[in-house]
């Protein structure tokens, strides 16, 4: 947490964020375009991933009681990402603009994989001193304990499997309540803790149902700015800096984001320290605290 988050809480601040003063621009633009919907940005790029499988190859063969995936790797190159990047943790709801208390990355896993299977919701908060090791022991252990279960392990998962039974009539009149709620930032933290659409960033593992990394929207709900998919990895031909060409194995990645909370240049500058990463895994057994000394220019 930032020494201004440690700070005292004005009236203006919501429960789980600080109001930050916007530029004017930013601030016009929340006026003219209030829905999210309406201010999507949508960045595609392909990381090279062929240290990082190399990498993730010696580190599953020295435990295996457990497998890390890239997926993993993706989690916490988010979380440092987002950590040496703080503006990505901001968003815009009732017209003012905001900074997350803290970073948070959510995440949808299937309990089976087939047609029907009952889908459940994730969350993730990072702490400075995780490293991969400690990021995927937890989603190895929460996704396992999930998928024991064909049913709602609660949470948000049981209020919506029981607000999903009301009458329609009520569900309407429900859900105006809520958004009228969430536009003042007023929502009991029954309905926001553990909702992807209050998270920092919304992560879809495409991969795992070995699909391509594809454009997905924001929602107007909650304060959710950031939606990141990752696609299944895949060989290919790339030219190499010394002007020779290698097969490597390349990633897709699809990033949607609220160009309110930041510009093109940020976001840009944020999509490379992530590549960075990848291209150098050893960062991942940093504790995230720890910068990773990657020279922006």
């Amino acid at each position: 947490m930032s020494e201004t988050n440690q700070k005292k809480k004005s009236f203006k601040d919501r429960r789980d964020a600080r109001y930050v003063p916007a530029p004017g621009l930013q601030t016009i633009m929340g006026y003219l375009l209030p829905k999210r919907t309406d201010c999507e940005v949508y960045l595609h790029d392909t990381f090279d991933c062929t240290d990082l499988l190399a990498y993730l190859e010696k580190k599953n063969a020295e435990h295996p009681d457990f497998k890390t995936t890239i997926f993993h790797c993706a989690v916490v190159a988010l979380a440092r990402m987002v950590r040496e990047r703080p503006l990505m943790n901001r968003f815009i709801q009732g017209y003012r603009m905001y900074e997350r208390d803290e970073i948070s990355i959510s995440f949808v896993a299937k309990r089976r994989f087939a047609d029907g299977a009952d889908e459940s919701l994730m969350v993730f908060v990072p702490k400075d001193t995780d490293t991969l090791d400690d990021v995927s022991r937890l989603i190895y252990g929460d996704v396992k304990k999930m998928r024991k279960s064909e049913h709602s392990t609660g949470g948000i998962d049981a209020i919506l499997d029981g607000l999903a039974k009301a009458p329609r009539l009520f569900l309407i009149i429900f859900i105006r309540i809520v958004r009228w709620l969430d536009f003042w930032g007023i929502n009991p933290k029954v309905l926001t803790d553990g909702d992807p659409n209050y998270t920092t960033i919304l992560a879809s593992n495409l991969g795992s149902i070995k699909c391509p990394a594809v454009y997905h929207h924001l929602n107007n709900y909650g304060t959710n700015s950031i939606m990141i998919t990752i696609g299944a990895y895949y060989q290919d031909e790339v030219l190499m800096p010394d002007g020779t060409r290698q097969m490597r194995t390349l990633i897709d990645i699809g990033a949607t984001l609220d160009e309110r909370i930041a510009d093109g240049f940020y976001f840009a500058r944020s999509l490379k320290l992530i590549k960075h990463i990848f291209a150098h895994p050893e960062l991942l057994d940093r504790p995230l605290g720890e910068a990773s000394g990657y020279d922006y220019k």
